[in-house]
């Protein structure tokens, strides 16, 4: 059984930092480039950022670019997402997700096979 557990939300003031993990189990995890979504309220589910297999190559939406970091640990099955700079627009529920394949890539809707339950994220201004 799959099982992708995020862990670190909270609130934090804007400015500030958070760093997510995404534990991993039940997957051969280096078979999988790992994804990071996030939804806010009455809003649509939208991509944050992903890492390739090996950790050699991220993607990242121009809206979290140079604020957020993607790093994943293949040894330990885990994936981290450190948050700097927070803003109020952060604020929703971030999903890790497990992409089938060694890359990310945003044309295949049915790449994500697996997705956590989320982890909410609250910046207040």
């Amino acid at each position: 059984q799959v099982q992708l557990v995020e862990s670190g939300g909270g609130l934090v003031q804007a400015g500030g930092s958070l760093r997510l993990s995404c534990a991993a189990s039940g997957l051969t995890f280096s078979n999988y480039a790992m994804v990071w979504f996030r939804q806010a309220p009455e809003k649509e589910r939208e991509f944050v950022a992903a890492i390739s297999w090996s950790g050699s190559r991220t993607y990242y939406a121009d809206s979290v670019k140079g604020r957020f970091t993607i790093t994943r640990d293949n040894a330990k099955n885990m994936m981290s997402l450190q948050m700097n700079s927070l803003k109020p627009e952060d604020t929703a529920v971030y999903y890790c997700s497990a992409f089938l394949g060694a890359v990310w890539d945003s044309r295949d809707p049915n790449g994500v096979k697996y997705w956590g339950i989320g982890t909410l994220v609250t910046v207040s201004s």
